[in-house]
Protein backbone atom coordinates (compact mmCIF):
# COMPACT_ATOMS: atom_id res chain seq x y z
CA UNK A 1 0.00 0.00 0.00
CA UNK A 2 1.12 3.59 -0.95
CA UNK A 3 1.76 6.27 1.85
CA UNK A 4 0.11 9.45 2.18
CA UNK A 5 2.10 12.58 2.38
CA UNK A 6 1.21 16.51 3.12
CA UNK A 7 2.22 18.86 0.59
CA UNK A 8 0.75 21.83 1.36
CA UNK A 9 -1.15 22.89 4.60
CA UNK A 10 -3.10 26.56 5.20
CA UNK A 11 -5.14 28.48 6.79
CA UNK A 12 -7.04 31.81 6.76
CA UNK A 13 -6.90 33.59 10.31
CA UNK A 14 -10.21 33.29 12.45
CA UNK A 15 -12.58 35.92 12.13
CA UNK A 16 -14.94 36.94 15.49
CA UNK A 17 -18.52 36.52 15.13
CA UNK A 18 -19.15 39.68 13.27
CA UNK A 19 -15.80 40.04 12.36
CA UNK A 20 -13.07 40.81 9.65
CA UNK A 21 -14.68 37.06 7.71
CA UNK A 22 -18.16 38.21 8.30
CA UNK A 23 -18.25 40.21 4.55
CA UNK A 24 -17.41 36.65 2.98
CA UNK A 25 -19.68 33.95 1.76
CA UNK A 26 -18.23 30.61 3.25
CA UNK A 27 -18.35 28.97 -0.35
CA UNK A 28 -15.91 31.76 -1.65
CA UNK A 29 -13.82 32.15 1.62
CA UNK A 30 -13.19 28.06 1.38
CA UNK A 31 -12.19 29.01 -2.64
CA UNK A 32 -9.18 31.29 -1.27
CA UNK A 33 -7.87 28.04 0.20
CA UNK A 34 -7.89 25.53 -2.65
CA UNK A 35 -6.48 28.88 -4.75
CA UNK A 36 -3.62 29.05 -2.43
CA UNK A 37 -3.06 25.52 -2.07
CA UNK A 38 -2.39 25.31 -6.12
CA UNK A 39 -0.65 28.34 -5.82
CA UNK A 40 1.55 27.05 -2.77
CA UNK A 41 2.31 23.66 -5.02
CA UNK A 42 2.16 25.41 -8.22
CA UNK A 43 0.19 22.11 -9.69
CA UNK A 44 -2.06 22.25 -12.89
CA UNK A 45 -5.25 22.05 -10.64
CA UNK A 46 -6.75 19.77 -13.26
CA UNK A 47 -4.88 17.00 -11.76
CA UNK A 48 -6.52 17.49 -8.26
CA UNK A 49 -8.93 14.13 -8.05
CA UNK A 50 -11.07 14.76 -5.21
CA UNK A 51 -12.02 17.77 -2.80
CA UNK A 52 -13.70 16.34 0.47
CA UNK A 53 -14.28 19.53 2.72
CA UNK A 54 -15.82 19.12 6.33
CA UNK A 55 -18.58 21.84 7.28
CA UNK A 56 -20.99 21.41 10.42
CA UNK A 57 -23.71 23.49 9.61
CA UNK A 58 -24.68 22.65 6.48
CA UNK A 59 -27.55 24.42 6.10
CA UNK A 60 -27.98 27.89 3.85
CA UNK A 61 -25.08 29.02 2.37
CA UNK A 62 -23.41 26.49 3.05
CA UNK A 63 -25.98 23.73 2.00
CA UNK A 64 -26.35 21.90 -1.14
CA UNK A 65 -22.43 20.30 -1.25
CA UNK A 66 -20.41 23.12 0.06
CA UNK A 67 -17.20 21.54 -1.33
CA UNK A 68 -18.69 21.15 -5.17
CA UNK A 69 -19.61 25.01 -4.84
CA UNK A 70 -16.02 25.99 -3.13
CA UNK A 71 -14.49 24.22 -6.73
CA UNK A 72 -16.77 26.08 -8.60
CA UNK A 73 -16.29 29.23 -6.97
CA UNK A 74 -12.19 28.80 -6.89
CA UNK A 75 -10.35 28.67 -9.87
CA UNK A 76 -10.00 25.01 -9.96
CA UNK A 77 -11.65 23.44 -13.04
CA UNK A 78 -15.01 22.04 -13.42
CA UNK A 79 -13.46 18.73 -13.60
CA UNK A 80 -12.37 18.52 -10.12
CA UNK A 81 -15.14 17.25 -7.97
CA UNK A 82 -16.13 18.00 -4.23
CA UNK A 83 -17.98 16.29 -1.18
CA UNK A 84 -19.27 17.35 2.04
CA UNK A 85 -18.65 15.39 5.37
CA UNK A 86 -20.05 16.26 8.77
CA UNK A 87 -18.02 14.40 11.87
CA UNK A 88 -18.86 17.70 13.27
CA UNK A 89 -15.65 19.26 15.28
CA UNK A 90 -13.89 16.36 13.55
CA UNK A 91 -15.27 16.89 9.88
CA UNK A 92 -12.42 18.29 8.51
CA UNK A 93 -9.97 16.28 10.27
CA UNK A 94 -11.65 13.44 8.77
CA UNK A 95 -11.77 15.00 5.56
CA UNK A 96 -8.02 14.57 5.94
CA UNK A 97 -8.21 10.84 6.97
CA UNK A 98 -10.60 9.88 3.70
CA UNK A 99 -7.87 12.01 1.64
CA UNK A 100 -5.42 10.04 3.04
CA UNK A 101 -7.23 6.60 2.36
CA UNK A 102 -7.62 7.70 -1.19
CA UNK A 103 -4.07 8.63 -1.82
CA UNK A 104 -3.09 5.26 0.27
CA UNK A 105 -5.59 2.82 -1.94
CA UNK A 106 -3.88 4.09 -5.44
CA UNK A 107 -7.28 5.36 -6.41
CA UNK A 108 -6.35 8.70 -6.71
CA UNK A 109 -2.75 10.26 -6.52
CA UNK A 110 -3.57 13.77 -5.35
CA UNK A 111 -6.71 14.85 -2.90
CA UNK A 112 -7.50 18.59 -1.02
CA UNK A 113 -9.03 17.53 2.20
CA UNK A 114 -10.25 21.01 3.71
CA UNK A 115 -12.96 22.65 5.84
CA UNK A 116 -15.10 25.32 6.44
CA UNK A 117 -17.41 27.20 8.62
CA UNK A 118 -18.82 30.38 8.86
CA UNK A 119 -20.13 30.39 12.61
CA UNK A 120 -21.49 34.72 11.75
CA UNK A 121 -23.40 34.17 8.72
CA UNK A 122 -24.51 30.12 9.65
CA UNK A 123 -24.99 30.01 13.19
CA UNK A 124 -23.98 27.44 15.23
CA UNK A 125 -27.34 24.52 15.69
CA UNK A 126 -28.90 26.03 12.69
CA UNK A 127 -29.33 22.84 10.71
CA UNK A 128 -30.79 21.33 13.71
CA UNK A 129 -32.66 24.38 15.34
CA UNK A 130 -34.54 25.61 12.05
CA UNK A 131 -35.85 22.32 11.34
CA UNK A 132 -37.54 22.01 14.40
CA UNK A 133 -39.05 25.53 14.52
CA UNK A 134 -40.36 24.54 11.27
CA UNK A 135 -42.22 21.13 12.63
CA UNK A 136 -39.64 18.70 11.29
CA UNK A 137 -38.45 16.97 14.21
CA UNK A 138 -35.80 16.57 16.20
CA UNK A 139 -32.66 14.31 15.30
CA UNK A 140 -32.76 12.74 18.46
CA UNK A 141 -34.83 9.59 17.60
CA UNK A 142 -37.33 7.64 20.48
CA UNK A 143 -34.53 4.60 20.14
CA UNK A 144 -31.87 7.26 21.21
CA UNK A 145 -34.23 9.02 23.81
CA UNK A 146 -34.95 5.20 25.23
CA UNK A 147 -30.97 4.10 25.09
CA UNK A 148 -29.65 7.38 27.19
CA UNK A 149 -32.81 8.15 28.97
CA UNK A 150 -34.47 11.10 27.22
CA UNK A 151 -31.28 13.18 27.79
CA UNK A 152 -30.93 15.74 25.69
CA UNK A 153 -27.20 15.85 24.67
CA UNK A 154 -25.07 18.67 25.23
CA UNK A 155 -21.44 19.86 24.53
CA UNK A 156 -21.83 22.70 28.03
CA UNK A 157 -22.76 19.86 30.17
CA UNK A 158 -20.22 17.88 28.67
CA UNK A 159 -17.72 20.51 29.47
CA UNK A 160 -18.82 20.63 33.34
CA UNK A 161 -19.00 16.73 33.48
CA UNK A 162 -15.52 16.85 32.22
CA UNK A 163 -13.99 19.14 34.64
CA UNK A 164 -15.74 17.97 37.77
CA UNK A 165 -14.66 14.18 36.70
CA UNK A 166 -10.97 15.31 36.60
CA UNK A 167 -10.73 17.27 39.36
CA UNK A 168 -10.47 21.15 38.35
CA UNK A 169 -11.58 23.87 39.22
CA UNK A 170 -12.69 27.37 38.29
CA UNK A 171 -9.03 28.73 38.87
CA UNK A 172 -7.06 25.86 36.86
CA UNK A 173 -9.58 26.41 33.91
CA UNK A 174 -8.86 30.08 33.86
CA UNK A 175 -5.27 29.62 34.32
CA UNK A 176 -5.23 27.59 31.18
CA UNK A 177 -7.37 29.76 28.89
CA UNK A 178 -4.71 32.63 29.84
CA UNK A 179 -2.23 30.50 28.59
CA UNK A 180 -3.62 30.06 25.32
CA UNK A 181 -4.33 33.50 24.77
CA UNK A 182 -0.60 34.10 25.60
CA UNK A 183 1.12 31.78 24.02
CA UNK A 184 -1.22 33.04 20.49
CA UNK A 185 -0.04 36.49 21.36
CA UNK A 186 3.48 35.45 21.18
CA UNK A 187 3.13 33.16 18.13
CA UNK A 188 1.77 35.97 16.20
CA UNK A 189 4.01 38.59 17.18
CA UNK A 190 6.74 36.68 16.38
CA UNK A 191 5.48 35.43 13.10
CA UNK A 192 5.32 31.77 13.56
CA UNK A 193 1.43 31.58 11.56
CA UNK A 194 2.81 33.42 8.66
CA UNK A 195 3.42 30.23 6.55
CA UNK A 196 0.02 29.24 7.38
CA UNK A 197 -2.34 32.04 6.62
CA UNK A 198 -3.77 32.63 3.34
CA UNK A 199 -4.25 36.65 3.51
CA UNK A 200 -7.81 37.35 2.50
CA UNK A 201 -9.23 40.81 1.80
CA UNK A 202 -11.96 42.16 4.32
CA UNK A 203 -15.45 42.56 3.13
CA UNK A 204 -17.75 45.35 3.68
CA UNK A 205 -21.50 44.50 5.43
CA UNK A 206 -22.65 43.73 1.14
CA UNK A 207 -19.76 41.37 0.80
CA UNK A 208 -17.36 43.87 -1.34
CA UNK A 209 -13.51 43.74 -0.71
CA UNK A 210 -11.92 46.81 1.39
CA UNK A 211 -8.21 47.48 0.95
CA UNK A 212 -8.21 46.02 4.63
CA UNK A 213 -5.79 42.50 4.23
CA UNK A 214 -7.08 39.80 7.29
CA UNK A 215 -3.86 38.07 8.09
CA UNK A 216 -3.66 37.21 11.76
CA UNK A 217 -6.47 35.73 14.08
CA UNK A 218 -9.06 38.09 15.29
CA UNK A 219 -10.14 36.38 18.82
CA UNK A 220 -6.39 36.99 20.88
CA UNK A 221 -7.11 38.73 23.40
CA UNK A 222 -3.67 40.57 24.23
CA UNK A 223 -4.47 42.70 27.38
CA UNK A 224 -6.12 39.15 29.06
CA UNK A 225 -5.43 38.81 32.89
CA UNK A 226 -6.40 36.08 35.15
CA UNK A 227 -8.91 38.89 36.68
CA UNK A 228 -10.38 39.49 33.37
CA UNK A 229 -10.99 35.64 32.11
CA UNK A 230 -11.97 35.01 36.36
CA UNK A 231 -14.68 38.24 35.65
CA UNK A 232 -16.81 36.15 32.42
CA UNK A 233 -20.17 35.33 33.82
CA UNK A 234 -20.45 31.65 34.22
CA UNK A 235 -22.41 29.60 31.58
CA UNK A 236 -24.66 28.28 34.56
CA UNK A 237 -25.00 29.24 37.90
CA UNK A 238 -22.74 27.03 40.24
CA UNK A 239 -20.52 25.86 37.06
CA UNK A 240 -17.29 26.23 35.85
CA UNK A 241 -16.85 26.78 32.42
CA UNK A 242 -17.32 30.31 30.79
CA UNK A 243 -17.44 32.02 27.74
CA UNK A 244 -13.49 32.71 28.42
CA UNK A 245 -12.16 28.98 29.43
CA UNK A 246 -14.36 27.78 25.91
CA UNK A 247 -13.11 28.09 22.27
CA UNK A 248 -14.34 31.09 20.57
CA UNK A 249 -17.08 31.39 18.29
CA UNK A 250 -15.33 32.02 14.36
CA UNK A 251 -15.34 31.87 10.86
CA UNK A 252 -12.84 30.22 8.93
CA UNK A 253 -11.31 27.90 6.45
CA UNK A 254 -8.31 25.36 5.65
CA UNK A 255 -6.95 22.86 3.81
CA UNK A 256 -4.13 20.36 3.10
CA UNK A 257 -3.27 18.77 0.27
CA UNK A 258 -1.99 15.28 0.34
CA UNK A 259 -0.64 12.83 -2.69
CA UNK A 260 0.89 9.07 -2.63
CA UNK A 261 4.46 8.62 -4.12
CA UNK A 262 3.16 8.56 -7.79
CA UNK A 263 1.51 11.86 -6.96
CA UNK A 264 4.68 13.10 -5.48
CA UNK A 265 6.65 11.85 -9.01
CA UNK A 266 4.60 13.48 -11.14
CA UNK A 267 4.09 16.64 -9.31
CA UNK A 268 8.03 17.21 -8.79
CA UNK A 269 7.39 18.58 -5.00
CA UNK A 270 8.76 17.73 -1.64
CA UNK A 271 6.88 16.35 1.12
CA UNK A 272 6.22 18.22 4.54
CA UNK A 273 4.89 15.48 5.95
CA UNK A 274 4.09 11.60 6.23
CA UNK A 275 1.17 10.82 7.92
CA UNK A 276 2.16 7.99 10.21
CA UNK A 277 -1.03 6.88 12.11
CA UNK A 278 -5.08 7.75 11.49
CA UNK A 279 -8.08 6.35 13.78
CA UNK A 280 -11.19 7.31 14.93
CA UNK A 281 -13.13 5.94 17.92
CA UNK A 282 -16.94 6.43 19.65
CA UNK A 283 -17.45 7.35 23.29
CA UNK A 284 -19.86 7.87 25.48
CA UNK A 285 -21.86 10.64 23.88
CA UNK A 286 -23.35 11.95 27.20
CA UNK A 287 -19.91 13.38 28.50
CA UNK A 288 -19.44 13.48 25.10
CA UNK A 289 -15.92 15.49 24.97
CA UNK A 290 -14.03 12.48 26.52
CA UNK A 291 -13.17 10.67 23.83
CA UNK A 292 -10.19 12.04 22.87
CA UNK A 293 -8.14 10.32 25.60
CA UNK A 294 -8.96 7.07 25.01
CA UNK A 295 -8.62 7.37 21.26
CA UNK A 296 -5.17 8.73 21.48
CA UNK A 297 -4.11 5.65 23.93
CA UNK A 298 -5.69 3.28 21.23
CA UNK A 299 -4.08 5.48 18.47
CA UNK A 300 -0.80 5.21 20.31
CA UNK A 301 -0.67 1.42 20.74
CA UNK A 302 -1.49 1.11 17.37
CA UNK A 303 0.91 3.01 15.92
CA UNK A 304 4.05 1.27 18.44
CA UNK A 305 4.80 4.92 19.76
CA UNK A 306 4.65 6.19 23.25
CA UNK A 307 3.60 9.77 24.26
CA UNK A 308 6.41 10.55 25.14
CA UNK A 309 8.02 9.49 21.32
CA UNK A 310 5.51 12.65 20.37
CA UNK A 311 7.32 15.94 19.65
CA UNK A 312 3.92 18.39 19.71
CA UNK A 313 0.51 17.87 20.14
CA UNK A 314 -2.41 20.04 19.29
CA UNK A 315 -5.52 18.78 21.22
CA UNK A 316 -8.76 20.69 20.17
CA UNK A 317 -9.68 23.68 22.72
CA UNK A 318 -13.40 23.17 22.92
CA UNK A 319 -13.47 23.71 26.69
CA UNK A 320 -10.22 23.80 28.83
CA UNK A 321 -11.15 20.90 31.02
CA UNK A 322 -10.37 18.87 27.52
CA UNK A 323 -6.79 19.23 26.69
CA UNK A 324 -6.47 19.69 30.58
CA UNK A 325 -7.95 15.64 31.05
CA UNK A 326 -5.87 14.63 28.07
CA UNK A 327 -2.66 15.67 29.64
CA UNK A 328 -3.54 14.57 33.00
CA UNK A 329 -4.91 11.14 31.41
CA UNK A 330 -1.75 10.35 28.95
CA UNK A 331 1.04 12.02 31.35
CA UNK A 332 1.66 13.91 28.64
CA UNK A 333 4.21 16.88 28.58
CA UNK A 334 2.15 20.56 28.86
CA UNK A 335 4.88 21.92 27.46
CA UNK A 336 3.98 19.67 24.10
CA UNK A 337 0.16 20.94 24.04
CA UNK A 338 -0.85 23.67 21.65
CA UNK A 339 2.54 25.52 22.40
CA UNK A 340 1.27 28.39 19.98
CA UNK A 341 -2.52 28.57 21.80
CA UNK A 342 -5.46 27.12 21.10
CA UNK A 343 -8.92 27.81 20.00
CA UNK A 344 -10.03 29.52 23.45
CA UNK A 345 -7.77 32.37 21.37
CA UNK A 346 -7.24 31.55 18.58
CA UNK A 347 -11.14 30.43 17.39
CA UNK A 348 -12.65 27.26 16.67
CA UNK A 349 -14.63 27.52 13.04
CA UNK A 350 -16.17 23.57 13.41
CA UNK A 351 -15.48 22.03 10.09
CA UNK A 352 -12.90 24.09 9.56
CA UNK A 353 -10.90 23.13 12.40
CA UNK A 354 -9.36 19.65 11.84
CA UNK A 355 -7.36 20.93 8.97
CA UNK A 356 -6.25 24.26 10.42
CA UNK A 357 -4.90 22.19 13.35
CA UNK A 358 -3.56 20.24 10.75
CA UNK A 359 -1.76 23.29 8.93
CA UNK A 360 -0.54 24.89 12.95
CA UNK A 361 1.20 21.22 13.66
CA UNK A 362 2.78 20.85 10.32
CA UNK A 363 4.32 24.18 9.99
CA UNK A 364 5.36 23.98 13.95
CA UNK A 365 7.17 20.93 13.99
CA UNK A 366 8.91 22.48 10.81
CA UNK A 367 10.14 25.22 12.49
CA UNK A 368 11.00 23.81 15.61
CA UNK A 369 12.74 20.85 13.56
CA UNK A 370 10.71 18.23 15.66
CA UNK A 371 9.66 14.75 14.15
CA UNK A 372 6.53 13.60 15.61
CA UNK A 373 3.11 15.21 15.87
CA UNK A 374 -0.09 14.24 17.23
CA UNK A 375 -3.73 15.97 16.60
CA UNK A 376 -6.83 15.01 18.36
CA UNK A 377 -10.30 16.59 19.15
CA UNK A 378 -13.84 15.87 20.90
CA UNK A 379 -16.70 15.58 18.42
CA UNK A 380 -20.06 15.79 18.81
CA UNK A 381 -21.93 12.75 19.65
CA UNK A 382 -18.99 11.36 21.58
CA UNK A 383 -16.17 11.18 18.84
CA UNK A 384 -12.55 11.57 18.30
CA UNK A 385 -10.27 11.37 15.72
CA UNK A 386 -6.13 11.19 15.90
CA UNK A 387 -3.91 11.80 13.40
CA UNK A 388 -0.05 11.20 13.71
CA UNK A 389 2.01 12.29 11.49
CA UNK A 390 5.92 12.48 10.91
CA UNK A 391 7.92 15.68 9.54
CA UNK A 392 9.70 15.23 6.21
Amino acid sequence: MSEAFIVAAARTAGGRRGGRLAGWHPVDLAAQVLNHLVDTTQIDPALIEDVIMGCVSQVGEQSTNVARNAVLASRLPESVPGTSLDRQCGSSQQALHFAAQAVMSGSMDVVIAAGVESMTRVPMFTSSALPQKAGMGFYQSPLVNQRYNDVIFSQFMGAEMMARKYGFTREALDAYALQSHQRAKRATEAGVFEREIVPVAVRDEHGHPTDVMHTQDEGIRRDATLESIASVKLLQEGGLISAANASQICDGASGVMVVNERGLRQLGLKPLARIHHMSVLGHDPVIMLEAPLPATERALKKSGLSIHDIDLYEVNEAFAPVPLAWLKALDADPDRLNVHGGAIALGHPLGASGTKLMATLVHALHQQGKRYGLQTMCEGGGMANVTLIERL
